[in-house]
């Protein structure tokens, strides 16, 4: 495996150790009785244990750099305005009046551990809960905007991702001119659909079924990447299938969503540029984390050319989908 210059400063999360976590759950309060069990996340760093008094947490220590403290804010204040309305979500514990606390450099919050089922993509009373719910998440979501938090556009997914791509040493060289050429392509094809700007409310920004438990409902979990966006993102990825189950599925969320929140079908539009969008944030974003130890474990792929060859064919796939016809929904819509 070959080694590659940083294409921004990398964060280390080697202060992390069992002790400096002890220490900052003490801070507010909290005694760890149990080891801390690490659990899936690569952007923060997320564990879970049980207190003292056999209440079972989970800490989220936040990637320092990557949020400022009022964007991490806005994101505990959008999901409590959430579970004020009885939506089911995962909220920071409020700790001495705060939900986001510091120590020693780390942001970290705490939140009461939910279980659950995985969520059932194909199974449609499911996916019916799940858009009724998604209504009433955009019924909040739509009061008022995110003043701090990033709005989804072309700037932060594509302009930023492929400068970064172009400093990095990730690319095999024999593929740079074909994999440039033809991401430059896509870019073109994707400013030609977002031409005029979708509405954008607060969304929940990262809703792919890994964020939704199942318990006697769904329940909602990692806010993290909460911004402002038009409402089709938080159901694009829920959709899963071939063209006509997505279309039923996509029927089945939206008749139930609009019970709480008007839907513009000119957003299905936005499904396959949104996936363009987030096809090129995503290579960025491995690109940009290769030096924090954890990626090149959970990501081997990334650095070998098969990977790269691949993306050159995903990018003319993508530009294919996007001349196509968008997903419609049938008459009565």
């Amino acid at each position: 495996m070959t080694t590659h210059d940083a294409p921004m400063t990398a964060f280390h999360f080697d202060a992390l150790t069992p002790d400096f976590m002890w220490y900052a759950l003490e801070s507010i309060g909290i005694r760890a009785e149990s080891g801390l069990l690490a659990l899936n996340s690569y952007e923060n760093r997320v564990y879970q244990f049980v207190d003292e008094e056999k209440k079972r947490y989970v800490v989220k220590f936040y990637r320092p750099q990557r949020w400022t403290q009022e964007q991490i804010l806005e994101e505990h204040q959008f999901t409590l305005a959430l579970l004020e309305q009885d939506i089911p979500v995962a909220p920071p514990c409020l700790i001495n009046g705060m939900t986001l606390h510091q120590y020693q450099g780390y942001y970290f919050a705490l939140f009461a551990s939910v279980g659950g089922r995985q969520f059932e993509v194909d199974n449609l009373d499911q996916v019916e809960w799940v858009g009724r719910f998604m209504g009433r998440i955009h019924q909040v979501g739509q009061a008022k905007p995110f003043i701090h938090r990033p709005t989804i556009g072309l700037e932060e997914y594509l302009y930023q991702p492929r400068q970064l791509l172009q400093q990095s040493s990730f690319i095999p060289s024999h593929l740079e001119n074909s994999f440039f050429s033809d991401l430059d392509s896509l870019i073109g094809q994707l400013e030609q659909h977002w031409v005029n700007a979708p509405s954008q409310i607060r969304l929940h920004g990262d809703c792919h079924p890994g964020n939704i438990l199942w318990r006697d409902g769904p329940m909602f979990v990692d806010l993290d990447d909460a911004r402002n966006g038009p409402a089709i993102q938080d159901l694009w990825m829920l959709l899963s299938g071939d063209q006509a189950e997505q279309r039923l599925q996509l029927e089945v969320i939206l008749e139930a969503y609009s019970e709480f929140a008007t839907f513009d079908p000119q957003q299905l539009k936005l499904i396959e540029p949104l996936r363009g969008l987030r096809m090129v944030h995503y290579m960025a974003w491995l690109a940009k984390r290769w030096h924090d130890p954890a990626f090149p474990i959970a990501f081997p792929w990334f650095n070998d050319a098969k990977y790269w060859e691949n993306q050159v064919l995903a990018f003319k796939e993508q530009i294919f989908a996007l001349q196509q016809p968008a997903l419609s929904l049938t008459p009565q819509w």
